[in-house]
């Protein structure tokens, strides 16, 4: 692809809340992972819910419209997180309500109104309230594997993952500076480890193996899983401890890529 050249489709499967109300910002600031006194001056955020016990529940944007905030997330996720923050809701002024809202994201340059996707400059941009579609097809699963960015449903397991070990401080997913929300104390009391011992890497791949399938050591111990795959290159859930030899995932050997 050219640098000059859009690339753009829209998004599918995404889900559209808008988050209204004086009380809107100090609701989230309670609930999510990152900053939302950040959200004016960045125009989006990325960040997470969790389970009290900081496992994660919902990967999301979250969007600044002014006078309320879109929240966009993952159709599959969309009933359950309303459930829940409207349980959260109490006494606090807000609405929340699903909108029919278009999205669109793309490579190269950016139409007007555009956001930067926060978690990696590879990712590149978010367009809300239009449908664009431009140039060849993305290959979103090789800009995720290149850029070491999981997805929900893929590497996102909803009640299971840690979003430290998924790397959401370096995706810019969590801010350790606020104040309390749901999940903190664990995700803190991780951050502050001397270094995760597991967690998601970007691995090398010779052999046919499907995402899902195990990673084992040479000598057969459990290592870890592999997941979303594109060509030669894939993202592992791993045991660093285990992963410094050869790996096998099925038929294929497996290698973390450092690079």
């Amino acid at each position: 692809m050219a640098e000059n050249e859009t690339r753009s489709a829209p998004a599918l499967n995404r889900a559209i809340f808008r988050i209204d109300g004086p009380d809107r910002l100090s609701f989230l600031q309670g609930l999510v992972t990152n900053d939302m006194n950040r959200l004016a001056g960045q125009g989006i955020l990325y960040a997470a819910f969790l389970t009290p016990q900081g496992k994660f529940l919902a990967d999301f944007f979250l969007v600044d419209q002014g006078e309320a905030v879109l929240l966009d997330t993952d159709v599959a996720l969309a009933d359950d997180l309303l459930k829940r923050l409207t349980l959260y809701k109490l006494r606090s002024k807000v609405t929340i309500e699903r909108v029919d809202m278009a999205v669109t994201r793309g490579l190269g340059p950016a139409p007007d109104g555009a956001l930067a996707d926060p978690r990696h400059p590879d990712m590149g941009w978010r367009l809300y309230g239009a449908s664009l579609e431009q140039g060849d097809a993305i290959d979103w699963d090789a800009q995720r594997v290149a850029a070491l960015v999981p997805e929900t449903g893929a590497e996102l397991i909803s009640g299971e993952s840690f979003i430290l070990e998924l790397g959401f401080g370096r995706l810019s997913g969590v801010d350790f500076r606020k104040g309390c929300y749901v999940g903190q104390e664990v995700t803190a009391r991780m951050h502050h480890k001397t270094e995760l011992r597991k967690g998601l890497v970007r691995v090398r791949v010779d052999g046919p193996a499907e995402p899902g399938t195990p990673i084992t050591t040479d000598s057969g111990k459990p290592a870890g899983t592999l997941h979303t795959r594109a060509g030669e290159r894939a993202l592992a859930w791993l045991r660093h401890d285990r992963a410094e030899g050869a790996l096998q995932a099925g038929e294929a050997q497996v290698q973390w890529d450092r690079g």
